[in-house]
């Protein structure tokens, strides 16, 4: 059997007061950097806790919407989103500096994700802004989505990501947030999904319906009620089903 590796992420830095527990088990953070939530002191805690259980620091930038916790859709001109985007980065490549680490990675939050995740020229403004910040950044993209093929096309190199904790509709996309099955609470459902995702690229959809889903990082939303007890179950069945954990920045 081919030996299977991959990354497990976590949003991080979100005011969860659960992050050192999730970072002993996962390998790769995104960390809130002022965009929903974050400041220095969120930033340089989890940095330097990543820094400790050898997890990658990766940046989790959104849109300015600090009272939304970035989930609504904001009208910004290109400039604009390419100046908040630039700011979130720069505050949180300040941080690491000061810990002697580079930012491996960038995923979008919430409302920005999802919508780069199906409009090419919002994903296209995204991949350029982040080459242009640091060409060797890898930005995590939903694994399937417009964003993932437009940052292949342009050159900006991008981590595919599927969703543990997510519930998926038979096209592929999330369920909303607001809908039935938005969520995997259950420990068990979670490592069930994790373990098929990283060996053989198939989530269940909400109607049943096996899905196609080629990844290189699981996502687990360190502000699930669930995350540490699904974080333990997951990282736990990938270790008995001997598939290697390990930061993106290994893996594409």
């Amino acid at each position: 059997m081919r030996a299977v590796r991959i990354d497990l992420n976590s949003d991080l830095g979100e005011g969860a007061g659960t992050d050192e527990q999730l970072l002993r088990l996962i390998s790769s953070a995104n960390i809130a950097c002022g965009g929903h939530a974050g400041d220095k002191a969120s930033m340089a805690k989890t940095v330097r806790l990543s820094i400790e259980y050898g997890v990658g620091v990766g940046a989790h930038p959104s849109f300015p919407d600090r009272e939304g916790f970035g989930r609504r859709a904001i009208r910004m001109n290109p400039e604009e989103l390419r100046k908040t985007l630039a700011r979130q980065m720069d505050a949180l490549q300040s941080v690491a500096d000061r810990f002697g680490v580079n930012v491996q990675h960038v995923k979008m939050h919430g409302a920005l994700y999802n919508q780069a995740a199906a409009d090419p020229s919002l994903a296209a403004l995204i991949g350029e802004t982040m080459r242009a910040i640091n060409p060797g950044l890898i930005v995590v993209a939903l694994a399937g989505s417009v964003m993932a093929d437009v940052l292949e096309r342009i050159g900006v190199r991008v981590a595919r990501e599927a969703f543990i904790d997510r519930g998926y509709a038979a096209d592929g996309a999330l369920v909303p947030r607001d809908r039935a099955h938005a969520l995997v609470t259950e420990p068990h459902e979670a490592a069930f999904r994790a373990v098929r995702l990283a060996r053989d690229g198939l989530v269940a959809a909400e109607d049943g319906t096996e899905i196609a889903v080629q990844s290189d990082t699981l996502c687990i939303h360190g502000d699930n009620p669930s995350a540490v007890l699904l974080a333990r179950a997951v990282r736990r069945a990938l270790d008995e089903a001997e598939i290697t954990v390990t930061p993106m920045a290994s893996l594409v």
